[in-house]
């Protein structure tokens, strides 16, 4: 039975396979990503996060996921080429991935039964949904794609104290 977050691996946009356990102890931020989504500029704020609390354990994880309305319909290296050209992206971003359905990834299985969304929905609504897990490997809250990265920094912030 799974219990954490580090009992999943997944697969970086260059396709090298990563053990989420590689990350334990750190503050996890995961997100769902679009390269051609009107909250695709959030990439700029999650870059911001991954620039002001990486060096106290905060770990962006971007996904990109094409479920919703086609926005993400690129290659895994034109999606990266596109977040790293235009937002500057150096936080990890993972291969393309279903984050609903039969197909969803088993994290995003996980994720979303740990964290479900209003009313109890396990779906992920929309690009640009966010997890944070604790330094525990427990996912401590879920952001709807409406909430921008700078107005989740003090509960990041609270994570990271949490020790």
């Amino acid at each position: 039975m799974t219990t954490s977050i580090y009992d999943f691996e997944a697969n970086r946009i260059d396709g090298k396979k990563v053990k989420l356990s590689d990350f334990r102890g750190k503050v996890l931020l995961i997100v769902n990503t679009a390269s051609q989504c009107g909250f695709t500029p959030q990439f700029a704020g999650l870059e911001q996060l991954h620039e002001k609390y990486a060096s106290q354990g905060l770990v962006v994880l971007g996904f990109p996921s094409n479920q919703f309305g086609s926005q993400d319909p690129g290659t895994n290296e034109e999606i990266g080429a596109f977040c790293t050209t235009n937002y500057g992206v150096s936080f990890p971003m993972m291969e393309k991935i279903d984050v609903n359905g039969g197909n969803a990834a088993p994290l995003y299985q996980w994720l979303t039964k740990e964290k479900p969304g209003l009313l109890g929905s396990t779906a992920i609504k929309w690009n640009f949904t966010k997890f944070l897990v604790g330094r525990d490997g427990r996912v401590r809250k879920r952001y709807a794609p409406l909430d921008t990265p700078a107005s989740i920094a003090r509960e990041i912030e609270a994570a990271l104290a949490a020790g």
